[in-house]
């Protein structure tokens, strides 16, 4: 007997609670190995790529590329075993197989699915994927069996863990034809409307639109996120996509899931119907119109905060709710630091960047200055100063901005840190970064000088202690042996967490950095 086993969003690690479809890599019908990557999705972290613990064959996927998953969300529906056959017994969820996963991610566990006396009567029919149990309807199902629908005007998805037999339909609803792929309704009339995301029939059951009058501008007429909104818009501006007034519906309550990804209405559209001609008729169609004004209504394009945007959102908002930071500056002469670098890379090996000197002369200034290698815990009240320097610096990317680690920086030389460097901003500009390297980070060196700006006030990277921002270097009028000469000046400024140090730490931090760029000599002592 066959088993229709869900597979969920595992817990990609690092406390994400979400992530965004990127590309599938399996269509509905395909047969997966164990193991088997199926899906790219995004996290706040990185890319991943994840694979799916059954084999069998892909009876469902739930999400469109671009939607935002949560951790826990079913992501596919997997037959596992052998398609059921006229006759067969009860299915006892006791029968289910026993084999696991060998693939690990965090959190993820690959072992079999915990056993649970529940029995499941195959009822036949078309499931909801559209595949048949052998090509037959069945009379129906027990007497008195409730609808796993509610009200049979959408499919509801398998319960977490539970099995079902290949080709077992959920009780059809008056009418109901064969579903098209991942359950959206071919057609409308008494089916299920076709909607995937329970957030959309949320949305549209508290302003109490029927989501049967609205046409999709989704895959297959599916009903997104954006449609709802065009339509109560449409109630403040005059405009509506419906066909036909509507009234209100209730939709059944749905379980909080993935939302579908937002796409910007298209305003320019011509309503379906001339039946909606004023505002009255409008304020009529959706309740709760009438109170909206017109003039009011707010305008632009709305941008979801995900993904690697949300993220950094969410921890700059922390940053600044948290932490009573300030900020010190100071102008240096770096014409010593830049020939010293020349010298190096004329030796031959491998090429010292500057990003690697700067980061050798943040070590050795932590190891004088520990203070500013530590973190607040507000609920101990205690300072937790680290022994241990990782060094993250703030790199820019396609996907956005990014901090990558470099573990144990205070062990590795000039060379050392070239070549660690060079390694994570290689895999930040093909989004290869793993969660490991972007985490974990106890002090942040962030080169803005790339931009071509001078100076910053940078916001400290919770739940770090403190932040060195470095200008670009340029020629500037500069006294040098008292005489006024042309040198390479660079602005340094250092954010700092005001409760682990005073300004005279921070400021005898940042005096040793531009001591050490003007002076690269000064690190011989402490070499």
């Amino acid at each position: 007997m066959a088993q229709v086993l869900e597979f969920k969003l595992p817990d990609l690690g690092e406390g994400l609670t979400e992530a965004e479809i990127v590309r599938w890599l399996v269509e509905v019908g395909d047969v997966v190995a164990v193991d088997q990557l199926v899906v790219e999705v995004e996290t706040a972290k990185a890319m991943v790529e994840v694979p799916c613990p059954y084999g069998g064959v892909v009876t469902a996927r739930f999400g469109e590329e671009g939607t935002e998953m949560p951790v826990g969300a079913p992501l596919l529906t997997v037959a596992v075993g052998a398609p059921a056959g006229a006759g067969d017994s009860p299915l006892d969820e006791d029968d289910r197989s026993d084999e696991g996963s060998g693939n690990v991610l965090v959190g993820y566990g690959t072992g079999a699915p915990p056993a649970r006396r529940r029995r499941v009567r195959p009822s036949g029919g078309v499931a909801a994927d559209g595949i048949a149990a052998g090509g037959r309807r069945p009379a129906g199902g027990p007497a008195g069996a409730p609808s796993p629908a509610g009200t049979g005007t959408h499919p509801a998805r398998p319960e977490p863990g539970r099995t079902e037999p290949v080709g077992a339909a959920r009780p059809a609803a008056r009418g109901q034809e064969p579903t098209a792929r991942n359950g959206v309704a071919a057609t409308r009339g008494d089916g299920p409307v076709p909607v995937i995301s329970p957030l959309v029939r949320r949305l549209a059951r508290e302003n109490g639109v029927d989501l049967r009058e609205l046409e999709g501008s989704g895959p297959e007429g599916l009903i997104l996120r954006a449609d709802v909104e065009y339509a109560l818009r449409a109630a403040a501006t005059g405009r509506l996509r419906s066909s036909a007034t509507v009234e209100p519906h209730h939709a059944p309550a749905a379980v909080p899931g993935p939302d579908a990804p937002f796409a910007a209405p298209s305003y320019d559209r011509a309503p379906a119907s001339a039946s909606v001609t004023s505002y009255a008729d409008i304020a009529a169609v959706v309740p709760g119109a009438a109170g909206v004004s017109r003039s009011t209504t707010p305008q632009g394009v709305r941008i979801p905060l995900r993904g690697v945007r949300g993220a950094v959102a969410d921890k700059l908002s922390r940053s600044r709710r948290e932490i009573p930071d300030a900020t010190c500056w100071v102008d240096a002469d770096a014409t010593e630091l830049m020939r010293a670098r020349g010298a190096m890379n004329a030796a031959g090996g491998p090429k010292i960047s500057l990003l690697a000197l700067l980061a050798r002369i943040c070590t050795a200034a932590l190891a004088r200055y520990p203070e500013l290698n530590s973190t607040v815990d507000m609920d101990a009240r205690e300072i937790v100063r680290l022994d241990q320097v990782h060094l993250g610096f703030a790199a820019q990317t396609e996907r956005g901005l990014v901090v990558p680690v470099v573990r144990d920086a205070h062990a590795r030389d000039a060379e050392g840190l070239s070549a660690e460097f060079g390694r994570l901003t290689e895999a930040a500009r093909t989004g290869t970064l793993t969660p490991a390297d972007l985490t974990g980070g106890t002090f942040t060196l962030n080169n803005y000088g790339v931009f071509g700006v001078d100076g910053s006030t940078p916001i400290i990277n919770h739940p770090e202690a403190a932040m060195l921002g470095v200008g670009r270097i340029i020629p500037k009028p500069w006294v040098h042996q008292g005489e006024l000469a042309v040198r390479q000046v660079v602005q340094l400024s250092l954010a700092f967490d005001h409760r682990v140090c005073d300004g005279g730490t921070a400021g005898g931090f940042l005096r040793y950095v531009a001591d050490c760029v003007e002076q690269p000599a000064v690190l011989l002592r402490t070499l």
